[in-house]
């Protein structure tokens, strides 16, 4: 990282043509550059310098140097008796002006709508030490962004402790990390709804607890594993990352690339400089670069360049392991500068914390004699690697090929479509993460250096300088939709909306009130089609966005116009809360869904049993009830008598020639 002490002078969102970020506290005009306070923010990491042997953590904060004056800002004065380090307490209660909601990613990246896939995805996240709130930070954050609710209850998300069993006590709490976990599970959720989340906490952030970690994910069942983290290669060979925690075909493992640029120069110790990061140098992941996302006036993508200015976007060429034949392929590989070794990044994302996304923590952290929680602004590549992540399983996964063969690694899937598809990537052309020995710009928080400059320390090969096609800073490019993150052959393929659900009868249902009436939300609000994400664009955007009516979700190419998706299946609160009681009622089993067309939906309700103790499986509850469901929003409720024993229960909704979603919860 770069040395905590630099004092950097703010902006969020430059503008380049146009608006780039939506910020309440100042003006904007088309043909000006709006800019904060040079004065108000500096960039902080979340995680100390590891030691060697030791990965740390890949996000950086934006700080506020006068925290009080910004939007949402409580303060409170800590009495001279308190046991608390701090003078001073401040939370933050609304997300920052300018920074980015899960719609401004998904709308950036063209992924707005995109229906969920046709097989759940597990998304994991692998962090280190724990985070006791995260469960309660997610429910304020699906609330903020009108997302569907994701909790243990029902289903959606899952927390385990390295090697998973539970005569494990809890990793320790490291404020830094809690943070980076908030972030992880937040980014993935906005833009995944669908997924199912896993998070694993691994006992320290030691190299040797992180893999394990990694393994326990893997043995999980992960679709999609996103690691923030990683440390400078040095003592990996070929043989131990061929047989350790990152090498495992068919499933998707993004790694963070760093944020201190090309070769780690930014680093404070010599010692860790002139490597790339490892684990994203493994061949066997998908290595996530980081970029400086500018967006349109209306919110749509406008620009990319590569990330350099207070932090940088991580890469280089391995000192030690090969590149696969796959990178080694593509039409300017002489020109990268790596010749047979392993090249970082494969593909990239946001990660300039003055583009950075909104996250909600309530970990509190002491900076400068303040202790400070809530919402924040983060960057750096830990925030690229789960949107990749996501991006893939917005796709349906690894995938098989055009011979219906399973696809060993992903990362091939992104330069086959560079080839054959490069619309399907936004290619960034400008900048460079190499070396800058001059500050970094004062008024827009970019690099100091010219290009030219930069690009020196690298002899201005593509290992650290963006150009046409592929690049290190930034590889393939950033997401333009989810067809280059699916194997070719199979892109013609429609995603199917949520899981295959389990027909059969279950309790009866009952409508209560159309899309458009009153009533209720679902338990961390209404989700919208496609995704089941929604919200208001950019924070700081009309909030008139959250009650706008609710468009069916795009179609793919191949899928029929008129064929029924239903999206963002969620329990509504009054269930919620009923549920947490012993025996409820099977009446207030009441939940809200969306369709793109009017449909009969059948719902049906099982329970989990075992079955001599060992064997597990779902038992179909009697009487079954077909409703009328209404094109956009809607919500009903089971009908039949009779309560609920504890245990866990599965709902499912399938719509009339289309595909089923269920949701799990538990009773008891």
């Amino acid at each position: 990282m770069r040395a905590a002490a630099r004092v950097i002078i703010a902006v969020l969102g430059p503008l380049a043509g146009g608006l780039c970020l939506w910020l309440s506290a100042v003006a904007l005009t088309s043909s000006a550059q709006a800019a904060l306070s040079p004065s108000a923010f500096r960039v902080g990491a979340l995680c100390s310098t590891p030691a060697p042997g030791y990965s740390g953590c890949l996000g950086l904060r934006l700080v506020a140097k006068r925290p009080r004056s910004l939007r949402g800002a409580r303060a409170f004065v800590r009495a001279s008796h308190s046991a608390s380090p701090a003078a001073e307490r401040i939370e933050f209660k609304e997300p920052w002006p300018g920074s980015l909601s899960p719609q401004n990613v998904l709308t950036a990246y063209s992924l707005s709508g995109v229906p969920a896939p046709a097989t759940r995805q597990t998304l994991a996240l692998v962090d280190a030490f724990d985070d006791p709130t995260i469960e309660h930070d997610l429910q304020v954050f699906d609330e903020q962004f009108v997302l569907p609710a994701c909790t243990t209850t029902n289903g959606c998300f899952t927390k385990v402790k390295m090697r998973g069993g539970a005569s494990h006590t809890l990793p320790p709490v490291e404020p830094g990390w809690a943070q980076e976990i908030a972030t992880d599970v937040e980014v993935a959720h906005g833009l995944c709804p669908s997924c199912q989340i896993l998070l694993v906490e691994a006992h320290s952030n030691s190299n040797g607890d992180l893999e394990a970690a990694e393994r326990e994910a893997e043995q999980l069942g992960a679709d999609e594993i996103s690691n923030s983290w990683g440390g400078p290669e040095q003592g990996v060979s070929t043989a131990e990352d061929d047989a350790g925690s990152f090498n495992h075909p068919r499933t998707v493992i993004t790694a963070a690339a760093g944020d201190s640029g090309y070769l780690d120069w930014g680093l404070e110790a010599s010692a860790e400089r002139g490597f790339a990061d490892y684990p994203a140098s493994s061949p066997h992941v998908v290595a996530v670069g980081g970029t400086r996302l500018r967006l349109t006036a209306g919110g749509a993508w406008l620009q990319e360049t590569v990330w350099n200015g207070d932090g940088a976007g991580g890469g280089g060429c391995s000192t030690v392991l090969s590149a696969p034949a796959w990178q080694q392929s593509v039409a300017d590989w002489s020109a990268v500068g790596c010749a047979t070794h392993r090249a970082v990044a494969d593909v990239s994302a946001d990660a300039d914390p003055y583009t950075g996304v909104a996250v909600y923590d309530s970990t509190s952290i002491l900076e400068e004699g303040v202790e400070r929680l809530g919402w924040v602004t983060i960057g750096g590549t830990s925030v690229a690697s789960p949107i990749v992540a996501a991006t893939f399983a917005l796709a349906g996964g690894a995938g098989t090929d055009a011979e219906g063969k399973p696809v060993d690694y992903p990362a091939q899937t992104l330069y086959e479509h560079l080839a054959a598809s490069p619309a399907s990537l936004h290619d960034v052309v400008s900048g460079s993460n190499g070396a800058c020995g001059q500050e970094f710009n004062g008024a827009t928080g970019e690099s100091g250096c010219s290009i030219a400059e930069e690009d020196a320390s690298c002899s201005a090969t593509l290992i650290c300088l963006a150009g046409t096609g592929y690049d290190g800073p930034t590889g393939v490019g950033t997401p333009n939709g989810i067809v280059a993150f699916t194997p070719p052959g199979a892109a013609g393929k429609t995603p199917g909306e949520g899981e295959h659900g389990t027909e059969g009868t279950s309790e009866g249902s009952s409508k209560e009130g159309g899309s458009s009436g009153g009533g209720e939300s679902p338990a961390g609000g209404t989700g919208t089609a496609g995704t089941g994400s929604a919200g208001a664009g950019a924070v700081g955007n009309p909030p008139a966005a959250i009650n706008a009516p609710v468009p069916g979700p795009l179609s793919n190419a191949g899928s029929s116009a008129n064929a029924p998706i239903l999206s963002a299946l969620a329990l509504l609160r009054s269930a919620t809360a009923a549920l947490h009681r012993s025996r409820p009622k099977v009446s207030q089993v009441a939940f809200a869904f969306t369709l793109n067309v009017a449909a009969r939906v059948r719902v049906t309700l099982a329970k989990r049993i075992s079955a001599h103790g060992r064997r597990i499986r779902w038992q179909t509850l009697p009487d079954t009830l077909t409703i009328a469901g209404a094109r956009g929003r809607d919500r009903a409720r089971l009908s039949a008598r009779g309560r609920l024993a504890p245990g866990r229960y599965r709902l499912t909704l399938k719509p009339a020639h289309g595909a089923a979603r269920t949701l799990t919860f538990q009773i008891g």
